[in-house]
């Protein structure tokens, strides 16, 4: 299982392709504050004019990787719903696919808002579309009612809630187990208003 970018051969890409690459795995896995420009540069292996060429500043970096990362990881979000069965009872497997993949290490979206958020608002902006993104492809698995909207953003509350727990845990069980009742919960509310 996938969220984000397959495992390639960075040195066969572009050189904007292999700094964006190379920053991706090292932001989201050692945190965007622990990665300096000199790490990107020299893991990407192009030379630190071409670096600058493409992204002027780190800044800039950061808001290309959380476009990336958010056009990754909402397309996978989306296929492992369907791969579940697009229903509401497809949000927690699809969840643990990530939650047990050996690179989980949390949203990226929910930790990039806390190490630069207040410093780049466009982190921040980033990080809303992303959230509403999530919260319309959840929307999706359920029927239209009343409060379908208001459900979504519950449930996607509950999947951010569990992403931050699970992140700590030592196991995600316990953190999918709880997002398994308030899913349960909403279906079943959703059922008596039909």
């Amino acid at each position: 299982m996938n969220t984000s970018v397959s495992p390639i051969d960075v040195s066969e890409l572009a050189p904007d392709a292999r700094i964006l690459h190379t920053a991706h795995g090292l932001f989201y896995r050692d945190g965007i504050r622990a990665t300096g420009v000199d790490r990107v540069i020299a893991e990407s292996g192009v030379a630190k004019k071409t670096f600058y060429r493409y992204f002027p500043s780190k800044d800039d970096l950061i808001v290309a990787f959380l476009d990336f990362r958010h056009d990754n990881w909402i397309t996978w979000f989306r296929d492992a719903l369907a791969r579940h069965g697009g229903k509401l009872n497809a949000l927690v497997p699809a969840l643990a696919e990530w939650f047990g993949s050996e690179n989980y290490r949390g949203c990226a979206f929910i930790n990039s808002v806390v190490e630069v958020g207040a410093t780049l608002p466009q982190a921040v902006d980033i990080s809303r579309r992303h959230k509403r993104d999530m919260t319309a492809a959840i929307r999706t698995l359920m029927p239209a009612s009343r409060t379908a909207k208001a459900d979504a953003q519950a449930l996607a509350l509950a999947v951010d809630g569990a992403i931050v727990a699970a992140q700590f845990a030592d196991s995600p069980a316990d953190a999918l187990k709880a997002l398994a009742r308030v899913v349960r919960a909403i279906a079943a509310a959703q059922r008596s208003i039909q």
